[in-house]
């Protein structure tokens, strides 16, 4: 069953579980509810939005991942489920004794997936050879930091129309992508806990406040989904950060994509994503499974 994302933006608005059902009221009046367990991700952005502690205790018992934004309308926290899932010790010890041949080795396959990904969205035909000759010069590794440089090409044909620095704290579409990109690391994050896995120990990522180390490595090939819906949002005329195109980006999570021969939603999607990384990490698979879109990009001719 694919699992819903729910987002709450709406002011006064209470959140409280009766019966694993999710209960939403709204001025002192019921709006709606949800079955806890159908919940995959709940987003909060409304600063005047209250909920019962059990609330979130029922939503991570159920392996939904909760993110809370702030003032800005951006992530600023996520609630990720990590009792309760009796793989969790295995797993842990698996990850932590990962050889660094190995580590360099998912790391590069993950690289290559990402240039690929940025390839199959650039307009401009110069630019995508050039974008396309990094991912073959991909090493164990990546020593040589090639994916710095497929990100220039990138990011310097993105939105040929505008003139467009890559940045947190830059100007539109900038918040659009940090905010995408946030709803892409909470699904992740989510699949990760759900397979036992710890999001802290990453393969690439490894800064030591970074509690979601694992989600950034492994949601390097997903950014180009966003990038590209980001730019669509802004050729349309929606440009801010607000209910229209932050529902846009959540639509991302269901966006079809293929694994395994099979297609489907980009969450279930991840969940396999999750369980195949193990499988690297326990020699039981040769390469990473990464999510497929390029197909489904649908760019003009």
């Amino acid at each position: 069953m694919i699992k819903r994302t729910i987002e709450i933006s709406g002011a006064d608005t209470s959140l409280s579980v009766h019966n694993d059902q999710l209960h939403i009221r709204r001025n002192g009046e019921d709006i709606g509810q949800t079955p806890i367990e159908d919940i995959g991700v709940l987003i909060v952005d409304a600063p005047t939005v209250s909920y019962t502690h059990t609330t979130l205790v029922r939503l991570s018992e159920y392996g939904a991942v909760t993110v809370l934004c702030g003032n800005n309308h951006l992530p600023a926290a996520m609630v990720t489920p990590l009792q309760g899932n009796s793989l969790l010790p295995e797993r842990l010890r698996l990850q932590i004794s990962v050889s660094e041949p190995l580590r360099k080795r998912i790391w590069q396959e993950i690289v290559r997936e990402k240039i690929l990904n940025q390839a199959a969205i650039c307009e401009d035909p110069i630019m995508q050879a050039r974008i396309l000759g990094c991912a073959k010069d991909v090493r164990s590794g990546d020593p040589q930091n090639v994916e710095a440089q497929a990100a220039r090409f990138h990011w310097a044909v993105y939105l040929p129309e505008l003139q467009f620095h890559r940045g947190r704290e830059e100007e539109e579409p900038n918040g659009l992508l940090n905010y995408g990109y946030a709803i892409i690391r909470a699904a992740v994050a989510r699949a990760l806990c759900g397979a036992g896995l710890h999001p802290t120990l990453g393969v690439q990522h490894a800064n030591r406040t970074n509690a979601f180390a694992l989600a950034d490595d492994l949601m390097e090939p997903l950014r180009p989904l966003v990038d590209h819906r980001v730019r669509q949002l802004w050729r349309a005329g929606q440009r801010e950060v607000k209910r229209e195109t932050k529902a846009a980006l959540l639509q991302l999570l269901t966006q079809t994509c293929e694994m395994d021969e099979q297609t489907g939603p980009l969450l279930v999607a991840l969940e396999r994503l999750a369980v195949s990384y193990v499988g690297r990490l326990s020699g039981q698979e040769k390469a990473l499974r990464i999510p497929k879109y390029r197909e489904y990009f649908d760019l003009p001719s």
